[in-house]
């Protein structure tokens, strides 16, 4: 009886490990974004305070444009990695005007939004002219000197 002991005590522990190798694998998923154009300002912020909280990784795989470049404020920076294919894309906010159905500028949403940037995109945003409805892009090397690439 001492064996069936010893068997139960070692698949107990196979269990175990294999259990822990299934959270450890869980744990180390990543959101991986890969050609999101943005939308509207308040629910990326929502969405992106949420996968702050819980410590969520990102992985920016492709284009990430407009709204969806506001996990630089908000998701920190050791959570965050770029492939070489990797795309920030920022231009000014603006709403959809419904008479005129077209997007119109508001300087006071650019306001905020330029806020929710931390100081270093900030200064990469400001020496490529400011946000305006034009889109600047972020890319290659300088993009690599403000994010790790991902492994």
């Amino acid at each position: 009886m001492k064996w069936q002991a010893v068997l139960v005590g070692a698949l107990g522990a196979l269990v175990s490990v294999f259990v822990t190798l299934c959270q450890a694998d869980a744990a180390s998923a990543a959101v991986r974004i890969v050609n999101d154009r943005g939308g509207e300002v308040a629910a990326y912020v929502r969405k992106y305070q949420a996968l702050r909280a819980a410590g969520e990784h990102i992985v920016i795989d492709g284009p990430c444009l407009s709204s969806c470049t506001l996990f630089t404020g908000i998701v920190p920076r050791d959570h965050v990695c770029v492939t070489s294919r990797a795309v920030l894309g920022f231009h000014a906010a603006s709403y959809y005007d419904d008479a005129a159905r077209a997007l119109v500028p508001t300087a006071a949403g650019t306001r905020v939004v330029m806020r929710l940037y931390p100081q270093d995109i900030r200064a990469w945003i400001n020496r490529h002219g400011g946000l305006s409805a034009q889109l600047i892009m972020l890319s290659g090397q300088d993009l690599a000197a403000l994010y790790p690439s991902c492994r």
